[in-house]
């Protein structure tokens, strides 16, 4: 299966993917790929609480800017009309849900900005 994407802001390549509650509610978002993230998934702090994900550990990591301590919670997402049990990493300063290099691990990205196509599959 192929998900299609769509271009953001200076050329940003984003994707709807959904993020399930531990009670099974899908929550529809727009993630950022990020080809820097080497993980499968990062979101913002302020959006753990109400999906109610397993926290495994802490995790330091270097990021663009400087070492970053992230959370690592086990999350359950809808993609490509698969649910996938990943480890997300959670952080403070994350602007963008991020889609990491670890999908292209099973999937091929295209990008082509001159015809608009993006897909991941």
């Amino acid at each position: 299966m192929t998900i299609s994407g769509f271009f953001g802001d200076e050329d940003a390549l984003l994707f709807e993917i959904s993020l399930i509650t531990s009670d099974g509610l899908e929550l529809p978002v727009e993630a950022m790929f990020d080809t820097g993230f080497s993980y499968w998934l990062a979101i913002n702090e302020q959006d753990i609480d109400a999906l109610g994900w397993e926290r495994l550990r802490e995790q330091t990591m270097r990021t663009a800017r400087k070492d970053v301590k992230f959370e690592i919670y086990v999350g359950q997402v809808l993609f490509d009309g698969q649910e996938f049990y990943i480890p997300v990493h959670v952080g403070k300063d994350l602007t963008e849900v991020l889609l990491g290099r670890q999908w292209l691990t099973n999937r091929r990205l295209v990008v082509d900005i001159q015809s608009g196509e993006l897909t991941l599959g």
